[in-house]
Parts: C-alpha cells; structure tokens; sequence
C-alpha cells in the first residue's frame, strides 16, 4: 500500500515540484517547524514558492517509518544530501481531505535529533 505522503516526499526528491503540489489541495494549510524558525503559510501556490526558493541541492528524504490512521498519515526519516551525508531528521503529518488531497501538512526538523535511534534507521526504508 501506497501513502500519500511518501507519493509526495518522492516526487519532491525528483524535483517535479509542480506535481508535489497537486497532491496538495488549493488551500492546503502547511507549517514547518525548522532550526530557522516557524514557515507558516496557506496555498498550493505558497508551497510552491517556498520548495522552489530552496537551495539547489541533491535532496532525499529517506522515509523510515509512515503510518496512518483514518485521514491522518505520518512519516519520520532522514534528510540526505548527496546520497551521503544526513544532514538532519524530520517528523511529518498530513491530513486529507474527502477527495484524497493534503488540506493539513506540518514537519518539523532537526540536526541532531532522530525520533527513531539511529541504528534502527540505517538501511531501512519502511
């Protein structure tokens, strides 16, 4: 079974922003929860914008756990640049709404903080 939001975290990583989106509905609702500070913000065309103005870099969110419960799904992992350096961790939750699509999406990130021990998280992707 697949989930919604490994579907969205993949398409993310291949850089087919537009088609992340569209997983998303018009008035999605999103908060992100990084070391810089709260990005708060409404609108499939506010999430554009702010995975677009990312810095250019080869990205990937290896997923160690997802979940859901009802129209709840959940996921933690890893953050990897170049395939190799795990810059940091994340936990996320997205809401759907009737037609499937993400109204509600919060993450949030650390550096240093892994919710699943390290050792747990290597080599698994599920």
């Amino acid at each position: 079974m697949s989930y919604v939001i490994e579907d969205y975290y993949a398409i993310v990583d291949s850089g087919r922003l537009r088609d992340a989106v569209a997983l998303l509905a018009e008035e999605v609702d999103f908060a992100m929860v990084l070391p810089t500070g709260v990005k708060r913000d409404r609108g499939r065309s506010a999430m554009f914008a702010y995975l677009d103005g990312r810095p250019p870099v080869n990205r990937k969110h290896v997923l160690s756990r997802v979940a859901a419960a009802g129209d709840l799904q959940f996921a933690h992992g890893a953050v990897t640049e170049n395939d190799t350096v795990t810059t940091g961790y994340f936990v996320a939750a997205m809401h759907l709404d009737a037609a499937g699509l993400v109204d509600r999406y919060q993450v949030t990130f650390n550096a240093d903080f892994a919710l699943v021990p390290r050792s747990a998280n290597e080599g698994e992707q599920r």
